[in-house]
């Protein structure tokens, strides 16, 4: 199952139950992943017709409550992750300080593959920056 997007991946899935995570290299998972998190956690909710509650909701409020607001916005990316990634589970999202550059918060996200097999955790960097985008790294 080579490069399949997200949702041609879970329509195999449906198809064919046969079909896991262990037909694609780890490699090429993660970088699915990445990618998926790049567009989900950069789309706003309300903005995708197919699922009104797709994407983070607006964070612009959370953000001027910065830095007592931080437990709210690691739960609303631990919980968009966890609703909208089914190839991974066991989300957790930690805040990590940055004094470098305080306008930029990062948030350290570890999960498992949701494949039988348990293996090492994930874990990729997500910076969210000063106009509210946010960035996946590995």
């Amino acid at each position: 199952m080579k490069s399949k997007r997200l949702l041609l991946w879970l329509k195999a899935i449906e198809e064919d139950p046969q079909v896991r995570l262990r037909d694609s290299s780890s490699s090429e998972i993660i970088a699915g992943i990445m990618e998926h998190l790049q567009k989900l956690l950069n789309t706003r909710q309300g903005s995708v017709d197919i699922a009104v509650d797709y994407g983070l909701p607006d964070l612009t409020d959370l953000l001027h409550s910065y830095p007592e607001s931080i437990r709210d916005i690691e739960r609303e990316l631990k919980n968009t992750i966890s609703k909208f990634e089914p190839r991974l589970k066991a989300v957790r999202v930690k805040f990590i300080p940055n004094e470098d550059n305080p306008l930029e918060l990062h948030f350290e996200i570890n999960a498992q593959l949701s494949s039988k097999k348990k293996g090492p955790p994930i874990v990729f960097e997500s910076i969210l920056d000063p106009d509210g985008r946010v960035n996946i790294k590995a």
